[in-house]
């Protein structure tokens, strides 16, 4: 690993470059939420962990097609230095780009990212806009209205938990207390 992709600052100020969009900013925080708690639970590097996740879309402002994303995000990665590992992670959380989830770290992004996502979305229609009120329950309810977040592929929420061999309840609920974590700086 190359100190860069260890210090969170550094991906920061990459992610702030490139996203301007208040939402997007939150989104990447919120998956970066997620993807600490698994690192933590997993035991690896929640540094590195926590980094992939910060940057998995921080080119999509820019280059939001699928002919671009993720792929112009993992070149610029390349020229500032990033390793494949770090590279074909974010890599691989994108179904088109055809890379084959494989490592603890691609399985996790990838179940961590529709539904932070989504969690999101379910805090916003709350009475009081906070992640305190949502629950596992409040979260399946919404799953199963498809005029709710329809962007949001409950599909991938699914396979994302199934191919982590976590039940989905459980899924949902670890990343709903990991997003309570960092309530402040997600908005929530």
């Amino acid at each position: 690993m190359r100190d860069i992709e260890l210090n969170r600052d550094e991906c920061e100020i990459i992610l702030k470059e490139y996203t301007k969009s208040d939402s997007l900013l939150k989104h990447a925080f919120a998956v970066e939420s997620c993807v600490r708690a698994y690192a933590r639970k997993f035991n690896e590097d929640e540094r590195f962990w926590g980094n992939v996740a910060l940057l998995h879309d921080f080119d999509y402002e820019k280059f939001p097609t699928a002919e671009e994303h993720p792929f112009k995000g993992s070149e610029i990665l390349k020229e500032k230095g990033f390793s494949e590992e770090f590279r074909t992670a974010i890599l691989s959380h994108a179904d088109y780009a055809n890379v084959p989830r494989e490592t603890l770290l691609q399985k996790v992004l990838f179940a961590c990212d529709e539904l932070a996502g989504f969690i999101t979305a379910v805090t916003y229609v709350r009475p009081s806009r906070s992640i305190d009120e949502v629950e596992v329950n409040s979260v399946r309810k919404k799953m199963k209205d498809k005029a709710f977040a329809k962007n949001v592929s409950r599909d991938d929420i699914v396979r994302g938990a199934e191919n982590l061999g976590i039940p989905l309840d459980e899924h949902i609920k670890f990343c709903i207390n990991a997003m309570k974590e960092n309530k402040a700086l997600l908005g929530l």
